[in-house]
């Protein structure tokens, strides 16, 4: 396997992921709010932009670069050399590398310390939950596979 040939296709495969991701989000968001509105976006970051439809270009360019960053680092759970563990801090690394910034510049997390600290607690308790399912399928079926043998 082309690791880099791989991680770059796989990464352009998830640009429309991560925007309809994006999209999703803010559908339930406004749907939670219950209003009969729709929000777009924060409304800091179409302050800060001069209008929604700069925000919204923003936003969709922001959930294009999560897509892609999540899409292409999930190689690395195909580097058989590495450990579980190695796997893990890496993968955790890159997405949350990623994500920190682009949740700052998006207005998704408050700009204080605090906010940073509470958004990186939620993507943290996030990453463990759908860490630990997906663990536990994989380790369903390779208890499958091997009865079989």
């Amino acid at each position: 396997m082309n690791v880099k040939k791989t991680a770059f296709a796989r990464g352009l495969l998830g640009i429309p992921l991560g925007i309809a991701i994006g999209f999703m989000i803010s559908l339930f968001v406004s749907l939670g709010l219950g209003t009969g509105e729709y929000y777009s976006a924060r409304p800091e970051l179409i302050a800060e932009m001069g209008s929604e439809l700069n925000a919204v270009l923003l936003q969709t360019g922001l959930s294009a670069l999560v897509g892609m960053a999540f899409s292409a680092a999930s190689v690395i759970w195909q580097l058989e050399d590495w450990s579980l563990a190695k796997q893990t801090g890496i993968y955790f690394l890159i997405t949350a590398l990623v994500m920190l910034p682009i949740a700052w510049f998006a207005r998704w997390t408050e700009r204080t310390l605090l906010g940073i600290a509470i958004y990186f607690g939620i993507f943290v308790v996030i990453f463990i939950v759908i860490w630990g399912i997906q663990y536990l399928i994989w380790r369903q079926k390779i208890k499958k596979m091997n009865e079989k043998l």
